[in-house]
């Protein structure tokens, strides 16, 4: 299962949260931003449908899969 971790961080004179190397919006205060990671963390842990999906590797190659609206990722918020 897969991992998403969401860290705030001071951001363009204010705070977002990022996950990986992807910054949210800048929020004015540190809380605000915290509120808004855990609202997206909370989000990803989400059921969804079933639903078939097709994506390319890296070697050019098509892949089909099915994708269970069960299988979410764990989330954390850190800062």
């Amino acid at each position: 299962m897969a991992n998403v971790h969401y860290m705030i961080v001071e951001h363009e004179g204010g705070w977002a949260y990022k996950v990986g190397d992807v910054f949210s919006e800048r929020y004015a205060a540190h809380n605000e931003a915290r509120e808004a990671a855990e609202r997206a963390a909370a989000g990803q842990r989400l059921p969804g449908p079933t639903e078939d999906i097709e994506y390319q590797d890296e070697a050019g190659d098509w892949h089909e899969e099915i994708s269970l609206g069960k299988d979410r990722p764990e989330t954390d918020v850190a800062g």
